[in-house]
């Protein structure tokens, strides 16, 4: 399958419905219409190794692809040993986790930009080689980095820092989320032209073989002006970017993505609902195609 739909953690409704554990998530996500779940790390790696191929083995039976979110606590510009040695224990720890329940992907942030912005840029490159060659030592080279376009001006993570690391490694692929992307930009996203741009900014790159594999995150954002200030949700009026600007363009059958959904609380109804104007979109580029 071309592409996939899904949350990040689990949304509220789970617990509602009286689940407790993460191991129910594959076959609750499946019962819905969702093929991809974003397992969160974000306060630190703390699953077991029987848990998370428990885990990997349920998503395998209903057909869940698995990604991992790794602690917020990296920082690739970190100047001071001892956090640069925590961030790199955070990033490996989560592809070590990653690799237990199968997962093909460990997105993070990458980090501060505080002070000399081309300075952190270099720190963090130096870093994330630093990262990839222990994984490597590891037996990890199966697993993809993923570092993510973020929403405030103060972090690393703008679409051309997020694609410089990208540069480092065919092991690194950008985490675009367009959210952050249209925060950032003080409501950058407003037409279907203007998604298009920042696709062809991946292709242009990383080529176009590498780009038709995106991992996607997208969520309504609201932002001040020094960017991100809170996700929100496709309930919430007012608030953007519109998906359905950006569906035409993932429409594409030679595309293949994963689009994960951090709406507040309801990342898995919002996911459904970017699902069917994905939907609705491919049913479209067929009738225009005959």
């Amino acid at each position: 399958m071309n592409a996939r739909f899904g949350p990040a953690g689990n949304p509220d409704s789970f617990y509602r419905e009286g689940h407790k554990s993460s191991l129910d998530m594959p076959r609750w996500l499946r019962e819905r219409g969702l093929n991809a779940y974003e397992y969160q790390c974000v306060r630190g790696v703390n699953i077991g190794r029987e848990t998370a191929r428990r885990l990997g083995e349920l998503a395998a039976e209903y057909g869940i692809y698995l990604s991992i979110h790794a602690p917020y606590y990296v920082n690739l510009a970190a100047s001071e040993e001892e956090g640069r040695e925590k961030t790199k224990k955070h990033l490996l720890d989560s592809m070590l986790a990653a690799s237990w329940m199968g997962a093909g992907v460990v997105v993070f942030h990458p980090g501060s930009a505080r002070g000399d912005r081309a300075a952190a840029m270099e720190r963090a490159i130096n870093m994330l080689g630093e990262v990839l060659r222990q994984a490597g030592e590891d037996g990890l080279d199966g697993i993809l980095l993923a570092p993510e376009t973020m929403g405030k001006r103060s972090l690393l993570g703008s679409l051309d820092e997020v694609l410089e690391l990208c540069g480092l490694d065919e092991r690194i692929i950008p985490a675009v989320d367009f959210g952050h992307l249209h925060a950032a930009g003080g409501g950058l996203l407003n037409s279907t032209g203007d998604f298009a741009q920042v696709l062809d900014r991946v292709v242009a790159a990383l080529g176009r073989e590498r780009s038709r594999r995106l991992h996607i995150h997208f969520s309504p954002v609201e932002y001040t002006a020094a960017g991100e200030r809170r996700h929100r949700t496709t309930r919430d009026s007012g608030f953007g970017p519109d998906f359905a600007c950006l569906a035409p363009l993932l429409a594409d059958p030679s595309l293949e993505f994963t689009l994960i959904c951090e709406s507040d609380g309801l990342q898995a109804e919002d996911a459904l609902f970017y699902k069917s104007i994905y939907e609705q979109a491919v049913a479209s580029g067929r009738e225009d195609r005959g």
